[in-house]
């Protein structure tokens, strides 16, 4: 019996009932505070030049990532020591913290109401919580536009591909994600400061996220085929349009979404203060209005449990293939 994909399971569900159990003991804010002390260590300990802190850059990623598999990797082999249950149990909670469809889906549903409820000024706020760009230089459609752009890639980002290392590596492998995806976040702006420090932070990042981005677009894709939706305009702009972003992974779920909508995404925005010239990302054979983001996060819940179906599945075949038996964790 395969514990870890019991783990996983056990998650996914914790994370469907209750969410992601935020707070201030949770690994991703250690991983968080882990990377702003380093970041701050390696600009006074590195050279103040394009070289000097790229290259701190990549010694800031190696340490986060050591530190952030280490840890419970650690912390899982102690409790083997003690008993598989105890490590299953464990293990079970770091799946849980790992993965984050609910609190996507809750935040961008505020973004939702505060659209149909209150002024503009309430949902450029609500927004501003799950996206980067300056929101109160946004309009409703914008509002609306930056809300479903990030529940389609957080599909992958905070789902999908955390799901993908988990099935492969338990735990350890998931926080190893991300931290990835923080160090992403937090450091990987092509504007200064970060500009260099955050350069292998950016490129790691889009390394470890290239099958998982497109993954995710099948599974969208799927999953809008199942809700009715139509798979065929979206498969087209999936086809047409999965490049049209600075980040070759961004725009694989988000041209499946534009498609399966009808709407268009993408286009300028500000960042820093800096304005970013985006291309658009499908075709608006309608206005994109608030009910977008219920129907994206509808999307997302479809493809997040088709992609846990189909990974378990492929890596029970595995198991199968390998002649695999007994209790793995």
């Amino acid at each position: 019996m395969n514990l870890t994909l019991v783990a996983v399971g056990i998650g996914g569900v914790l994370d469907a009932l209750w969410g992601d159990p935020l707070s201030r003991a949770h690994p991703v804010v250690w991983i968080g505070k882990l990377i702003a002390a380093l970041e701050q260590l390696v600009r006074r300990v590195f050279p103040d030049t394009p070289a000097g802190q790229k290259l701190g850059g990549g010694g800031l990623w190696l340490m986060v990532v050591l530190v952030s598999t280490a840890v419970p990797a650690g912390i899982l082999w102690l409790c083997r020591m003690v008993s598989p249950w105890l490590a299953l149990a464990v293990e079970s909670v770091m799946c849980w913290q790992v993965l984050a469809l609910k609190c996507l889906c809750q935040e961008a549903t505020r973004v939702e109401r505060a659209l149909t409820e209150e002024p503009l000024e309430g949902a450029q706020r609500a927004v501003a919580r799950i996206v980067g760009r300056e929101t109160q230089r946004l309009d409703a459609a914008g509002v609306t536009r930056a809300a479903v752009e990030t529940v389609a890639e957080n599909v992958s980002d905070g789902v999908i591909a955390p799901l993908i290392f988990l099935v492969l590596g338990g735990a350890p492998l998931g926080f190893c994600y991300k931290a990835i995806n923080t160090m992403d976040s937090m450091l990987g702006y092509v504007d200064p400061p970060y500009r260099d420090i955050g350069l292998v932070p950016a490129r790691m990042d889009d390394l470890a996220n290239w099958i998982p981005a497109r993954f995710s677009a099948l599974m969208m894709l799927a999953a809008g085929a199942m809700l009715g939706m139509d798979f065929r305009r979206g498969w087209k702009i999936f086809r047409r349009d999965r490049f049209c972003h600075a980040s070759p992974n961004s725009a694989q779920t988000e041209s499946a979404c534009a498609g399966l909508l009808g709407v268009q995404l993408g286009g300028s925005a500000w960042y820093h203060g800096v304005r970013h010239e985006k291309p658009v990302i499908g075709d608006a054979l309608r206005a994109i209005e608030p009910g977008d983001i219920s129907r994206t996060c509808r999307l997302a819940k479809a493809a997040s449990l088709l992609a846990l179906v189909v990974l378990v599945l492929l890596r029970l075949g595995w198991n199968l293939l390998r002649g695999g038996g007994g209790v793995v964790i």
